[in-house]
């Protein structure tokens, strides 16, 4: 499995640290390395190329288990995460992603088919509803460090 680049120095605030260059736009200073979790080949294809396409570097998952190992061995700085997944679902991942010390700090979007009020219960720092384009892509990531 291929290793994460070097982030070129930049800090994320939601880790507590400064951000140089912040006045030029995140996404122009860093590759911000991101975790795709769902079980529809598709989705991955498309969100792998989505998020390529924004500078991020990408990793995927087709379980939950799997998204779960990969984030714990090499914390991601967001998980792009699909509610119904067969096993550990959504929920659980966003659960276990939340307790463990590595991986707390990982900003979390769900993607779903599911209507907002059923992922109220979902402790997630954006949602991606399902169907979506490359622009809404791009308007939940930089919701989060725009």
């Amino acid at each position: 499995m291929p290793k994460w680049d070097i982030r070129l120095g930049v800090r994320f605030p939601h880790r507590g640290r400064s951000r140089p260059g912040a006045e030029i736009g995140w996404w122009a200073m860093t590759h911000p390395r991101v975790l795709v979790i769902d079980d529809e080949q598709d989705v991955l294809d498309l969100l792998t190329r989505h998020l390529g396409g924004l500078g991020c570097q990408v990793r995927t998952a087709n379980t939950g288990e799997l998204g779960l190992s990969l984030a714990v061995r090499d914390p991601p700085d967001l998980v792009v995460l699909d509610v119904r997944l067969p096993g550990v679902d959504g929920r659980e991942v966003t659960r276990a992603l939340r307790a463990d010390p590595r991986t707390r700090d990982c900003r979390i979007i769900i993607t779903s088919v599911l209507d907002m009020e059923d992922l109220v219960d979902i402790h997630a720092d954006a949602v991606l509803p399902k169907p979506f384009r490359r622009a809404d892509v791009k308007k939940a990531v930089d919701s989060l460090w725009g």
